[in-house]
């Protein structure tokens, strides 16, 4: 059942971003870029997102665990430390440079595209040197 539910929202979480756009690198190019070709359709595909994303975060601080009923885990702390901020910073800096953010790139591999197979592999790259980075900063205290 959990694979299921697992498969359902990731085909609901692909279709989103199909149908909104997002999958496109030049349409969230045209969002970031104000002085030019500007496209604010985006606006609406964020506020949405943070809108249902309210919703289910509230409904989820209620509950003790899920509705397929493993345990609620959700994050705790509150800090804006310079971990947060430099991972936020990179993350920004990627999607504006490239267009993409992992789902809309994972998504999109299956257009066959040697840059969008180049990005996911440096994103690969990315999360196991930060991992390795976190497990040898946590070693060392």
């Amino acid at each position: 059942m959990t694979a299921f539910v697992a498969l359902a929202a990731g085909l609901v979480f692909g279709l989103g971003l199909i149908l909104s756009g997002m999958g496109n690198p030049a349409k969230v190019q045209n969002f970031l870029d104000f002085f030019g070709v500007w496209d604010p359709s985006l606006v609406l595909v964020m506020g949405g997102a943070i809108a249902i994303g309210l919703i289910a975060f509230t409904w989820a601080k209620k509950r003790t665990t899920s509705v397929l009923g493993a345990p609620m885990q959700l994050p705790t702390s509150t800090a804006l430390d310079a971990r947060l901020l430099s991972g936020a910073a990179m993350f920004g800096v990627g999607w504006g440079l490239a267009g993409f953010c992992p789902g809309p790139a994972v998504m999109n591999l299956l257009t066959g595209h040697s840059e969008v197979w180049l990005f996911v592999a440096a994103m690969l790259v990315g999360m196991l040197a930060q991992h390795g980075w976190a497990r040898a900063r946590k070693q060392a205290q």
